[in-house]
């Protein structure tokens, strides 16, 4: 296992305001998936000497996305701050498609749900790509820790 990991995570609870029985478990299997196994090289703290393991506190300010990198001990190592402006179409629609596919599981067929999540996984895989491009030169990582990353940063959006 490398050590270019993040091994804790924690979501700013003051950033997020409002979430339900849905919402709460996509966020612990998020996390759990992504402590799991996940890569993440901040590259400047990486150059720096720290070659992890890493943990990441993410919060909303300001319209921004404030990612805040420590060691395992818990000494900061760096804060990267991303505009969250492009970020704004797919988080709506992916939770406009959330709310179908939960509507959809209590209420449609088989092949109903199938097309939803289908269209679900589609969103969020474009929302990842997009994490993935705004994370290029800052941190190193792979599209399945981006997805994780992008369903806890629709956690830090949820407004009830």
């Amino acid at each position: 296992m490398t050590a270019a990991r993040i091994t804790h995570i924690e979501l700013d609870e003051a950033t997020i305001l409002w979430r339900n029985a849905d919402i709460e478990q996509e966020r612990r299997i998020a996390i759990f998936d992504l402590k799991e196994e996940n890569l993440f090289r901040p590259l400047r703290s990486h150059a720096a000497g720290h070659a992890g393991p890493y943990h990441l506190r993410l919060s909303v300010s300001d319209g921004r996305l404030v990612l805040e990198i420590s060691d395992e001990s818990g000494v900061p190592l760096e804060t990267l701050v991303l505009g969250l402006g492009r970020f704004r179409r797919p988080i709506r629609d992916y939770f406009a498609i959330c709310d179908s596919y939960y509507q959809a599981i209590r209420k449609a067929t088989a092949n109903e749900i199938e097309t939803i999540d289908m269209a679900r996984r589609g969103v969020h895989n474009e929302a990842a790509e997009l994490l993935l491009e705004r994370l290029d030169g800052k941190v190193e990582t792979d599209f399945a820790t981006a997805r994780r990353l992008f369903t806890l940063i629709c956690v830090l959006h949820i407004r009830g």
